[in-house]
């Protein structure tokens, strides 16, 4: 087979999709292009079922080259290690409308790889994962019952934007990525800057409408280059196995299926099971035979739990459709951080803690992405204690990441700006418990820990998890979900924002048939129960307060000319080292002439901030410097040093009003004397000085000139630094 192209007109730029040169040996392969973006998409699956596997097991990687980009990788390892953060929600944005197009029991093995080859800088490749991933499945053996599409919206001004660019994305008030096939979405990930929920919905048709063209384009090159599908038979219930669970535990399953607390009704759920398996397996019974009673079973149990919900309308805790389970907050849970916040809702528990450090604390961030540093940064962990049960703790896995990044993009649009709120902050998000929503928990535990630390955050934001069941022609929008809700529903609907509008979206549909109507309804649902959480949030703590905490660090901003940096920085850092050591500060320049100063000790940050302030002004007659050092003496003056870097003259006439013979018999080097600026020639690089307190008649100094001449005739020296502005 040759090559086989199709191409399809989304956004600005056409994504074209190719088959047929580069690995040959998957079961399928495309490569997606994108203005200069090229991603190889590669598709295996395994010709056999896992054995004992009780899952479908799917596994996606994305792999990015540093070459891609022209780089090569930092450290003393030249090779890539492990995946980059965006690798890591790539990779989940790409699994997640894809994982449910299988038919049901399929267990082989199939492992679905991206590896970005190359990356333009203008356009994201993300997206192109997601479309790829979709065609080489397509076009492979498999049985995936695809394809899907995936396409970008953002909203600059008042005006839509299909597949948007970096530069576009800095303008836009909405990142929004959704996938789905061409009879309905199924997966969306958004961040907005407190967008309407009307707006976000215009965006999903819009998204839908770009969907079908990938689909068709994808549908195209399937009938070029498809392969036959392999015909498999899923480990389905069996209807018999299934009357026989029926008739031994229907009216236990029942009864313990009604008790709201989720440990005991996990609890009283497995004791029914395993009657369920004692009474309907024999001693020698097969793996197959034990599986197809838990088939069975499982399936039981969803059909109660679903019935019960959408049709009686009765919840699992016994809840209202609408309704939020029990809340309380609480802040300053611990006293040496600087800010923290403790969530609780219902069984879900979430303890945020915050850390404030300077710019230089900011990640650095060695990928192929145009981001390169990062100040905002927040980490979500999920221990196996919180949900009652034992496991590895060993770095956190790809939910844990996803659930952070989730939190961090709700929290963006509020955080205040570097020269508003000059710190780094490092939020971490601790899971105590955990039934459901515990991401949506961490976003307002870390809106209490900002409000508790004082950081000017310009809107508290709260997050709930919302879900939907449908029964035939009834479903049920439900608020809050816990586990369970979520496991056995059909939609997984986590909405972040402020009072004024969503900052984070983050939904997962698994049925068909989801129309734009029931979506509008859980959005507004949605609203209801975010208000009403900020409600109780507030009453807590309602804004961010007025004092730090005495344990956090303060860090100063201010603006220098960007021409007098050097000055700062002075010979091989020395003026910067100095400055740090003298006031116990760390200062951290900006290329723009933003120059921060952290420092414990607020007073001599301040002093810090003063001795930058006045190195970086222009020195002008008439200023005075007090406590100035005399550096060195010679026979004509003395020289002192105004500020770091900068000395000016305090010719020997003007040292007294009284003749003097002899520098020395009036300061000698180390001295600190009170001076005033009576000459300042930039052109030659002379600063004059005398004493304060001095008659003015010397001012400008005596006939030999206050500052006149250079070196031993009289002019005045800089150290380390020309008058002008760069260092030496």
């Amino acid at each position: 087979m040759g090559l086989e192209k199709v191409s399809v007109a989304v956004g600005e730029t056409p994504i074209t999709f190719e088959t047929g040169v580069l690995a040959k040996q998957a079961n399928g392969a495309v490569v997606v292009r994108c203005g200069d973006n090229m991603v190889l998409v590669t598709a295996v699956g395994a010709h056999s079922a896992r054995e004992g596997a009780d899952f479908f097991p799917l596994t996606v990687d994305v792999e990015e080259r540093m070459y891609a980009a022209g780089k090569i990788p930092g450290g003393f390892i030249k090779r890539e290690s492990r995946p980059s953060e965006r690798a890591t929600l790539t990779a989940r944005m790409t699994d997640r409308p894809v994982r449910p197009l299988w038919p049901k029991g399929f267990r082989n093995e199939v492992q679905v790889v991206a590896t970005v080859l190359s990356v333009d800088q203008v356009n994201p490749f993300d997206i192109l994962c997601i479309n790829g991933a979709s065609a080489a499945l397509s076009i492979s053996e498999l049985p995936f019952m695809g394809p899907i599409g995936a396409v970008r919206i953002g909203l600059i001004g008042d005006e839509f934007v299909i597949n948007p660019t970096f530069a576009e994305l800095e303008e836009s008030k909405l990142d929004l990525i959704v996938a789905g096939s061409a009879e309905a979405i199924s997966m969306v990930e958004a961040g907005a800057d407190q967008v309407h929920e009307d707006d976000i919905l215009e965006a999903l048709e819009i998204a839908h409408d770009e969907i079908k063209k990938l689909c068709a384009a994808q549908d195209e090159l399937r009938e070029k280059a498809g392969k036959p599908k392999w015909q498999v038979e899923g480990q389905a219930v069996d209807p018999d196995m299934l009357e026989k669970v029926k008739a031994t535990v229907l009216d236990k399953l029942e009864e313990a299926t009604r008790e709201q607390g989720k440990l005991e009704r996990r609890d009283k759920v497995q004791a029914v099971r395993d009657h369920a398996l004692e009474t309907l397996l024999d001693e020698l019974h097969t793996p197959e035979q034990k599986g197809a009673v838990n088939r069975a079973f499982d399936r039981l149990q969803k059909d109660i739990i679903r019935r019960r919900i959408a049709v009686d309308k009765v919840r699992p805790d016994g809840r209202k459709a609408d309704e939020i389970r029990p809340i309380t907050t609480d802040v300053s849970v611990a006293p040496r951080v600087h800010g923290s916040g403790l969530f609780t809702r219902g069984e879900t528990q979430v303890m945020t803690l915050l850390a404030l450090g300077t710019m230089k604390d900011a990640q650095r961030i060695d990928g192929i992405g145009v981001e390169t540093t990062k100040r905002y940064i927040h980490h979500y962990n999920f221990p196996p204690f919180s949900v009652g049960e034992t496991g590895f703790m060993r770095g956190p896995k790809r939910r844990d990441i996803g659930h952070g990044a989730l939190a961090e993009r709700a929290l963006v649009p509020v955080i205040p700006d570097e020269v508003t709120f000059p710190y780094a902050l490092r939020l971490v998000s601790e899971t105590l418990e955990s039934n459901g929503s515990s991401s949506m928990a961490s976003v307002c535990g870390s809106t209490l820990a900002m409000l508790d630390a004082g950081v000017p955050i310009s809107a508290p934001v709260a997050g709930v998890a919302m879900g939907l069941i449908k029964e035939g022609d009834d479903h049920i929008i439900l608020t809050d979900i816990q586990g369970d809700e979520d496991h056995l529903g059909d939609m997984d609907f986590k909405v972040a924002g402020t009072k004024d509008g969503i900052t984070a979206l983050q939904m997962d549909i698994k049925i068909t048939g989801v129309t734009m109507e029931i979506m509008q309804e859980a959005m507004a649902q949605a609203r209801e129960g975010r208000l009403f959480i900020l409600g109780k949030m507030a009453e807590t703590i309602a804004e961010p307060r007025a004092e730090m905490s005495e344990h956090a660090p303060r860090v100063t901003a201010i603006k220098i000319d960007p021409e007098r940096i050097g000055t700062v920085i002075g010979k091989g850092g020395e003026t910067i080292r100095s400055l740090e050591a003298d006031y116990e500060v760390q200062i951290s320049i900006e290329d723009d002439g933003t120059v921060s100063v952290y420092g414990v000790d607020g007073a001599k940050a301040d002093a810090a901030v003063e001795a930058i302030r006045a190195m970086t002004k222009d020195v002008e007659v008439g200023d005075e410097y007090h406590q100035a050092k005399v550096v060195k003496t010679t026979t004509f003056g003395a020289f002192v040093e105004l500020t770091k870097g900068v000395d000016g003259l305090l010719h020997i006439s003007n040292l007294s009003n009284g003749r003097v013979e002899k520098v020395e018999d009036v300061v000698n080097r180390g001295d600190v004397v009170d001076v005033k600026v009576v000459e300042v020639d930039k052109a030659r690089g002379r600063i004059g000085l005398r004493i304060i307190g001095m008659e003015d008649a010397g001012e400008g100094g005596s006939g030999n000139g206050s500052g006149g001449g250079d070196g031993e005739d009289g002019r005045p020296r800089r150290r380390r630094r020309r008058m002008s502005t760069e260092a030496e």
